[in-house]
């Protein structure tokens, strides 16, 4: 496979595996996450998953409060990434990121889309009783989780599977469809279908 360049923008324990799968195959020229957040009793400042496993890997770690300020723009432009892969990041990126790099930027998303658009999609599966959930790496565009569908997996969920249980399992078929979706990408092999907008739901 060809190493790519990429930027990889995620926060929670779900983006690491995903992470961890890049860094083996690919340049990871910067990682994005949260500002750290005070936990506990003491709120004492504590760094996101995605950054400790960043640090572990030797990866340079950035943390702006909004993408939005031109000089955050500015900064992520100099990279020249291939690609921006995002996993459950937490700010929403305007058109100007989303047309920077060569490839788009591409998000790993829990839920078989276009079933469960939004937040907590893991949590959505289970509540409603779904039978099957899975993992869909898409196109990013300005509507929220709008874009074009590039690859999915799914699994049966048990029936007495726990959000953690299911949480787990996705977060590493995220990791399994990331490098077939940016390989397919650069060779021209993946082009992404259209959600049926009938089959919506959030």
């Amino acid at each position: 496979m060809k190493k790519l360049k990429l930027v990889f923008m995620g926060t929670p324990e779900f983006s690491v595996p995903s992470l961890s799968a890049l860094a083996l195959t690919h340049e990871i020229l910067a990682v994005y996450t949260q500002p750290d957040k005070p936990v506990g009793r003491g709120l004492e400042l504590t760094a996101s998953p995605v950054k400790k496993k960043a640090l572990e890997l030797g990866l340079p770690v950035f943390q702006p409060e909004k993408l939005t300020q031109p000089s955050e723009y500015e900064k992520l432009s100099a990279l020249k990434p291939d690609a921006i892969v995002v996993v459950a990041y937490g700010q929403i990126l305007k058109k100007n990121i989303l047309d920077l790099p060569r490839l788009g930027c591409i998000n790993i998303h829990s839920s078989l889309l276009p079933r469960w658009r939004g937040a907590a999609p893991i949590h959505h599966a289970i509540l409603c009783g779904d039978k099957v959930s899975g993992v869909t790496t898409m196109e990013m565009v300005e509507k929220l989780d709008a874009g074009k569908i590039y690859l999915k997996k799914e699994t049966p969920i048990g029936v007495r599977e726990t959000v953690g249980e299911l949480h787990d399992r996705l977060s590493q078929f995220g990791a399994e469809l990331i490098g077939p979706t940016l390989e397919g990408l650069d060779q021209g092999t993946i082009q992404g279908v259209p959600q049926e907008e009938a089959q919506v739901t959030y």
